[in-house]
């Protein structure tokens, strides 16, 4: 079961707002030490005033109790974007990942619960044991396409296409448009040419709900279209986009972050090879100290909101940084090992219906690569991993390693290739 910290002492009394300016999250100082950042904002409080892009203000909420609180409650932090984003233009960077979508991220009560049980009976249908295989089939052939090379960047060869490659056949996906629409989601993180990837995201989603409406077949947008509550085309569009949006980005980056974490951390790593911590339990790690997505889950309150201390000001995105409550010093947790009560996942009504796939999806990809890759290590020119900025993301620009060489493989799948 999980536990969530105790309360180990209070948060220091809030600084005067003039004390500390916006902090941009989208920079590469940012990017670069989050945690010098997040330690400057404590300095401040448990609600931060932060810029998302340049000129788009917003609160990131880093208490561990405090991102509890607005999770749990929809009715004081609702999820709706729209009166917001009616004053920001459209090629601000960061407007498509904030935008109103009638998904089930981006909507309340009754809506949110009608289209979440439609995600929700999708995802139920996945068979643990059929995707562990499928995951550990893609895993060996991409491999197999380096390991005689003896080196490899595993972002860019292994933990960018092993998602999509999964997620071609989870959603019945034809490859050619799953590349596309991969090169469209790292855009809308990188917030670079935000407004256009985001116009070849939707045409590429609509093109493949005109095929499943088509020719339905045995695949999660098959069944989101069949659901009972009767999705139309333009809400099981989104709730695609929400599937694929999960299974891009965030999960090459759990996966990617997780190698990193096994191969810098001479600590984690002696534990994993001396049997005392399973690649579940690291990730878990991970996904408390450095998780994948830091910053994400906004609300936009409907009226000015008086919390601990800080007034909310309406309308303005109220957003939960993941990793800086995780670290919260003002809780304790006592030993990790088996504690899933991160927030790497959300809390509440709005939490991430696939959490637990995305675990098995990692945890497998990198138990193949620990057992196909002998002598796998770190090989960061200079020495120092550098990474993405962008203000929701933890994401590597490479993971390059070397390892024994191995004999060539052949592949099965089409490698997808260009994705940048």
């Amino acid at each position: 079961m999980d536990t969530a910290p105790r309360r180990a002492g209070h948060a220091p009394p809030p600084a005067p707002a003039e004390q500390l300016e916006r902090v941009r999250l989208y920079d590469q100082a940012f990017a670069s030490d989050p945690a010098w950042a997040y330690a400057r904002m404590r300095e401040y409080g448990e609600a931060v005033p932060v810029e998302l892009a340049p000129g788009v203000p917003a609160t990131l909420i880093i208490g561990y109790e405090a991102a509890l609180e607005v999770l749990r409650d929809p009715v004081t932090f609702p999820k709706d974007p729209r009166q917001w984003q009616r004053h920001i233009p459209p090629d601000c960077p960061v407007l498509p990942l904030m935008m109103y979508r009638p998904n089930c991220m981006y909507t309340d009560d009754p809506v949110h619960t009608r289209l979440r049980q439609a995600v929700t009976h999708a995802l139920d249908l996945i068979d643990p044991s059929s995707l562990r295989e499928q995951v550990g089939d893609i895993a060996e052939e991409l491999i197999a396409g380096f390991a005689a090379a003896g080196e490899a960047d595993l972002l860019a060869q292994f933990a960018r296409p092993l998602p999509l490659l999964l997620f071609n056949r989870l959603l019945g996906c034809p490859p050619a448009l799953s590349e596309r629409l991969a090169r469209g989601y790292k855009g809308i993180f990188d917030g670079v040419d935000a407004e256009k990837a985001n116009a070849e995201l939707s045409r590429g989603v609509a093109e493949l709900i005109a095929l499943k409406r088509r020719r339905p077949g045995q695949d999660l947008t098959s069944q989101i279209l069949a659901d009972p509550a009767g999705l139309s085309d333009e809400e099981a569009l989104h709730q695609v986009l929400l599937l694929m949006g999960a299974g891009a980005e965030p999960q090459q980056n759990l996966i990617a972050n997780g190698v990193h974490l096994l191969l810098a951390s001479e600590e984690v790593a002696g534990d994993v090879w001396g049997g005392n911590l399973l690649i579940e339990d690291a990730l878990d790690e991970l996904l408390w100290t450095d998780p994948p997505i830091a910053n994400f889950g906004f609300t936009y309150p409907r009226h000015d909101v008086e919390f601990r201390g800080t007034i909310l000001p309406a309308h303005q995105p109220v957003v939960i940084g993941y990793s800086a409550a995780n670290t919260d010093p003002y809780t304790t947790s006592g030993s990790r090992v088996g504690n899933r009560a991160h927030l790497a996942w959300g809390a509440g009504p709005h939490g991430c219906p696939a959490k637990r796939p995305a675990l098995l999806i990692a945890t497998v990809a990198i138990e193949k690569l620990l057992d196909g890759l002998p002598g796998l290590r770190l090989a960061f020119p200079g020495g120092e991993a550098t990474w993405r900025p962008g203000p929701f993301h933890r994401a590597l620009t490479a993971l390059p390693v070397r390892f024994t060489p191995a004999a060539a493989g052949r592949h099965r799948y089409g490698v997808p290739r260009n994705l940048g």
